[in-house]
């Protein structure tokens, strides 16, 4: 296995200080290394990204998110240095939008209608389809839940005037980086801290805290529902984020692709480059 992570930006020979440990623990398997340049990939120049990878033909990126036409353009020029990515640009846009996973976990997460762009008459269309009742409101690839009241939630869909200001200020705030359009989820009642699982072609592999709340100890989730749903996606390397809903039902709130799902610090390096290399960590589910 190949492990590509992005660069420093300031020091180029040595890897991003966030994603330096995985590396680290990647050497330390045997696992090679090399490093990508992010803000050449982010600039439509892929080919100036990649050009110190050398050729492999399973390699792995643990690094910043990108957007599906940027990951193709990375794929395309890896394959030019053959180079093959184990995720391909189809599986990656599959895992990292929510309108490609959407349809396989329909029955364990809320229910959502998107628009294809940010027009508000798509935006009102989509409100309508969703029906009167609360709402959390995202784009294809993130939400803005830091700022919740003015820019996630919306109290009442039927209030257009109300809702469309949410919108705006998500738009806003968003700015180059929106992504697709926008989405719009029933709101659901959670009483727990959200649990990050780790999935390796459709089989749970690791299970722990959410990166935003690392010290926050989740309950155990229940898989029996989820594991076919994820197994029938197909994808190789994914995560699911699951949250226990009020009447006690796990949930899926967030399914992407792991290449570029972050860490909570609670998880070891060594333990996330093990379950890429391939050695199973032990099951406490």
């Amino acid at each position: 296995m190949l492990l590509l992570v992005p660069a420093d930006a300031l020091r180029p020979r040595r890897p991003d200080a966030h994603f330096a440990a995985e590396a680290d623990a990647a050497r330390a398997l045997g696992i090679k290394v090399a490093l990508v340049d992010h803000d050449a990939l982010t600039s439509d120049r892929a080919d100036e990204a990649v050009s110190r990878v050398p050729a492999d033909d399973d390699a792995v990126y643990r690094g910043w998110m990108l957007r599906g036409e940027q990951y193709a353009a990375f794929s395309a020029a890896l394959v030019g240095r053959d180079v093959n990515l184990r995720t391909s640009a189809e599986q990656y846009r599959c895992a990292h939008e929510l309108p490609g996973w959407y349809a396989a976990v329909e029955p364990l997460t809320p229910r959502s209608a998107w628009t294809v762009g940010d027009d508000r008459a798509a935006f009102d269309r989509a409100r309508v389809e969703l029906g009167p009742g609360p709402a959390v409101l995202r784009d294809y690839t993130k939400s803005m839940k830091h700022y919740w009241a003015e820019a996630a939630f919306i109290p009442e869909l039927d209030d257009a005037s109300a809702a469309w200001a949410v919108a705006s200020r998500f738009r806003e705030l968003r700015a180059d980086d929106m992504a697709g359009g926008f989405v719009l989820r029933r709101f659901e009642e959670f009483t727990s801290s959200e649990v990050r699982t780790w999935w390796i072609d459709g089989e749970c592999v690791l299970a722990g805290p959410h990166p935003d709340t690392p010290d926050q100890v989740p309950p155990d989730p229940d898989l029996a529902a989820v594991r076919p749903l994820v197994a029938e996606l197909k994808l190789p390397f994914v995560t699911v984020d699951l949250v226990l809903r009020a009447d006690g039902r796990w949930r899926i709130v967030e399914l992407g692709d792991g290449q570029v799902s972050d860490r909570p610090t609670t998880i070891p390096a060594e333990t996330m480059i093990a379950m890429l290399y391939g050695a199973r960590v032990e099951d406490k589910l």
